[in-house]
């Protein structure tokens, strides 16, 4: 349990009594600021200069792309020679060292775990070696703070490729606990939120496993929910050939003009109105305000062009306005149920786009590029169970993704607290 402080300020200078000011902040009296260095045994580092051509089989050596995981993967790792990373010995990390990016991911740390150990770096990545009285995890928790990346980014140099020299990098300060009791329980307190944090992760990943199956499976028919698998006799529904491949027997084949209006806006970005009532779809994933409509019903919005293109999906079933780029799918034909077409047009809309042009990327969206479209058509209550089920999963998600958010803020809360000292856990 962490334990909050009363902390009583004075007026002078408005530290909190028990506390100091430092150049680092406010810590408590019986805290200390060291460099960076002065914690480590050996000198921080950095690595191989130049590593040659990748040997399999051979010293494996950590790049900063290598540092995007959430941990160092040595199976990922590049190769170099024995003996060029024998030349290097003063960069071979050890099992609970620290990997610090020196360049572009400027402030990025990782743990050298078992697995790791004996690998060497790069140019581009620094050697931290704390001591042995000094608790690995905390220091890396504290290399993580934002105190710490304030630090690393006024020292850095560059504009566009970002990079710290080692010798600012050893003379970072860090406050520091004088016992190691407490480092340990800092760290410990920070790493169990991260590990909580990082199985919500696992879950959510899961989760979007199985809602992918399920609409792959469900939107083109290759499942049957059970209500709709049975002929009246009680045989199972078979398949017959289509213009988009075997379909249910039950099933028809339309092109999307012959199953909604298509239609565009006429607002642009600059009418938006921060605190409006009403939703205000533009080329982009957030919908912004405004205070008139142009529309009030069941639609599905998509970018007409913009970096967005055939990735921005909205539904809409209410008032809301429209960008002259925008295109707007409504007035849903009686065949049709407005959510199933949002779901089944999201999915598969892009790759569509993507098969009619040599380019990687689309520009802009024609309208025929949507009313050409062939859409899948199960029965009305076929489609409305399948768009409740796929539904109920994106509902699923997306609490998971509220959660996960609020443990992020709460772990950037405990970081703040606990690694300056504001909240004792001693």
């Amino acid at each position: 349990m962490m334990a909050q402080s009363n902390l009583t300020f004075t007026e002078k200078h408005d530290v909190p009594e028990g506390y100091k000011k430092t150049e680092v902040g406010v810590i408590p009296n019986d805290w200390n600021v060291e460099s960076l260095q002065n914690l480590c045994r050996s000198s921080i580092t950095y690595g191989i200069v130049q590593c040659g051509p990748h040997i399999p089989n051979g010293v494996p050596y950590i790049r900063v792309s290598d540092m995007n995981s959430s941990e160092l993967n040595v199976d990922e790792m590049l190769r170099t020679s024995p003996e060029i990373a024998s030349s290097f010995g003063r960069s071979k990390v050890e099992e609970g060292d620290i990997v610090y990016a020196l360049r572009g991911k400027l402030g990025e740390v990782k743990m050298v775990g078992t697995a790791v150990s004996g690998a060497n770096l790069t140019q581009g990545t620094a050697r931290i070696a704390p001591k042995n009285n000094i608790d690995n995890r905390y220091l890396l928790w504290t290399l993580r703070s934002p105190q710490a990346l304030k630090q690393a980014v006024k020292e850095a140099k560059g504009s566009t490729f970002v990079e710290i020299t080692l010798g600012n990098l050893k003379g970072i300060g860090v406050p520091l606990p004088s016992s190691r009791e407490e480092q340990e329980k800092i760290a410990t307190a920070l790493s169990d939120t991260d590990a909580l944090i990082s199985e919500f992760e696992k879950l959510i990943e899961k989760k979007q496993a199985i809602k992918t199956a399920t609409m792959q499976q469900l939107l083109t028919g290759k499942t049957r929910l059970p209500e709709f698998a049975l002929r009246e006799d009680g045989t199972p529904k078979g398949y017959k050939g289509s213009e988009l491949g075997q379909i249910p027997e039950d099933w028809e084949v339309d092109k999307i003009r012959n199953t909604l209006s298509i239609t565009t806006g006429s607002r642009n970005t600059q009418d938006k109105v921060n605190d409006g009532a009403y939703p205000f779809f533009v080329r982009s994933q957030n919908v912004e305000r405004i205070n008139t409509y142009s529309f009030d019903g069941e639609g599905v919005l998509t970018a007409g062009d913009g970096v967005g293109t055939g990735k921005i999906f909205h539904y809409i079933n209410g008032k809301c306005d429209i960008h002259q780029r925008v295109y707007l799918m409504s007035d849903f034909k009686q065949t049709l149920d407005g959510y199933y077409f949002y779901i089944f047009f999201s999915n598969y809309f892009y790759d569509r786009i993507m098969s009619m042009t040599a380019k990687s990327s689309v520009d802009s969206v024609r309208r025929e590029m949507i009313a050409d479209m062939l859409i899948f058509l199960p029965s009305i209550n076929e489609q409305k169970k399948i768009a409740s089920v796929i539904k109920n999963l994106f509902e699923e998600i997306e609490v998971l993704n509220i959660k996960l958010n609020k443990l992020l803020k709460i772990k950037q809360g405990m970081m703040q607290e606990l690694l300056t000292g504001k909240t004792r856990l001693v």
